[in-house]
């Protein structure tokens, strides 16, 4: 708005963001930095305001790519040898939605290397920093995107969610961050990792802003045939479960902006909701400072005049193991074109086709994608398939209907996005199962399909970040965001 109304230049806005992109190099956010493109397209839209032509809604706004969107400005990597010099020929369907709208792109993030890992370090480029302590971690996959948001370095920036990899670097780092309804954004144009589970979504500092990029990037699309109707536009968004509650939640968005200012005494009782906490999340093995932020967030939701509902959800317990069954296999088969033949990095060591294979997954891979690459190859194998892999499938199942019976009781649910705050560079990258289980809380959201939004919960005394994430049914983003607008 301030671009539109000639109150500052866009060019003025991403001089100030590489400026701070450069100021805070050292915590290793971009693989990538496109100033001569960023300083181009802003004089363009400059000179579009200028001339009294209509801009886009995210005219001149500096943002971040997490380097696993395809865009042809700079190598998309996905933070993995293999991939390097590799210039993508075809733009995201989610970078083109926000390019047209006038968003400008100023560097590429960095992650866990495709999208592998809970800290950010399994990039082949270095770990990044955790933007309150430079001896923690950043949160992955996205670590890159969130800490860019959370040093006010861009406005937002692009994430991928497959098992809390928007959630958790979000939490880490005090911002927002939303894994939307799987379909809700188009997975076009974006390096694979799990496809039955991978979700496109933001870092802000704001859910109103969330609002406004999810208002852009929602919405069918004919490249990817899982992209839902775009249900996020639409006054009466529809579900696909059915319940009081979740007509209550449905339309909440629109009470919320009238109620939102008034004391909670004289809120009605109809424009109040059931927020359920569940029983499993909130037990001695999360740490006390996110058990603090949960009671506290609580306790004002009561004083809003919320009620809050126990709930029961025995069947997530299955979550992590049955994710990290059905996501190895998915990443085994999508990370199977990677062999040094089309594109990317090819090993200089190969004396023949069978050793250019070897070769290139040996020195292209990190560790974590060849750990995925082989418990996947193992679960899919024949003998094992029955044991592990449709048990899992099975396991899945009941989480949703897990999901489902639990919003016939509340409206929104509130736990913790990890059982712990930001650790301590190189604390768990030795121990996979401990890194795997800072996952429990986020994993079975994805799972089942339904969107989850990290959310600011305060701090330790020692000042890391706190979050919290609420998760809703499945087609209840927009209502998500405008609780949590409350909330703010």
């Amino acid at each position: 708005m301030k671009i539109a109304n000639k109150k500052v230049t866009a060019e003025r806005l991403v001089k100030d963001a590489l400026a701070k992109a450069k100021h805070f190099e050292d915590y290793h956010i971009f693989t990538f930095i496109d100033e001569e493109g960023a300083l181009e397209r802003a004089r363009e839209i400059d000179k579009r305001i200028a001339a009294g032509e209509k801009v886009g809604r995210l005219a001149g706004v500096p943002y971040a790519l997490k380097d696993n969107f395809l865009s042809p400005r700079g190598e998309t990597t996905a933070s993995a040898h293999i991939l390097e010099g590799f210039t993508a020929p075809v733009t995201a369907t989610a970078v083109k939605r926000l390019e047209d709208e006038g968003a400008i792109m100023i560097g590429r993030t960095n992650l866990d290397a495709f999208a592998h890992g809970s800290s950010t370090e399994n990039s082949y480029f270095g770990p990044t920093l955790n933007s309150h302590d430079r001896e923690r971690v950043a949160g992955g996959s996205s670590g890159g995107s969130a800490v860019a948001v959370a040093l006010d370095i861009v406005e937002f920036a692009t994430g991928t969610d497959t098992g809390g990899s928007i959630r958790q670097p979000a939490s880490f780092n005090g911002i927002y961050g939303l894994k939307p309804t799987y379909g809700t954004v188009s997975r076009y144009g974006v390096v694979a990792m799990a496809s039955s589970t991978d979700c496109i979504g933001f870092f802000t500092k704001t859910p109103d802003d969330m609002d406004l990029l999810m208002s852009v990037a929602a919405g069918r699309d004919p490249k990817d045939m899982t992209t839902l109707p775009d249900y996020y536009n639409e006054d009466d968004s529809q579900t696909d479960l059915s319940s009081t509650s979740l007509t209550r939640s449905r339309l909440y968005g629109a009470r919320s902006l009238r109620t939102a200012s008034e004391p909670s005494g004289t809120r009605s009782r109809k424009d109040c909701l059931r927020i359920g906490i569940i029983k499993e999340f909130d037990n001695e093995s999360v740490h006390p400072e996110i058990r603090r932020a949960l009671k506290e967030k609580c306790e004002l939701l009561k004083k809003k005049g919320h009620e809050i509902v126990e709930l029961e959800m025995p069947a997530l317990k299955y979550g992590l193991a049955a994710y990290y069954i059905l996501v190895p296999a998915e990443v085994a088969s999508n990370l199977s074109r990677h062999d040094g033949v089309r594109y990317g990095f090819r090993s200089e060591k190969a004396v023949d086709m069978d050793s250019m294979y070897g070769e290139t997954r040996s020195e292209g891979f990190m560790p974590e994608n060849k750990r995925r690459i082989m418990i996947g190859n193992f679960v899919l194998s024949s003998g094992f398939y029955d044991a592990y892999f449709l048990k899992a499938a099975k396991a899945r199942t009941l989480i949703v209907e897990e999901y489902a019976k639990a919003f016939e009781k509340c409206d929104f649910i509130l736990t913790p996005v990890s059982p712990n705050p930001a650790f301590k560079l190189g604390e768990k990258v030795n121990d996979p199962v401990a890194m795997y289980l800072e996952d429990v809380m986020s994993v079975s959201l994805n799972l089942a399909g339904v969107p989850g939004l990290a959310i600011p919960a305060g701090e330790t005394p020692e000042g890391i970040s706190l979050g919290l994430q609420l998760v809703g049914p499945r087609r209840s983003d927009k209502a998500l965001l405008e609780f949590a607008k409350e909330l703010e």
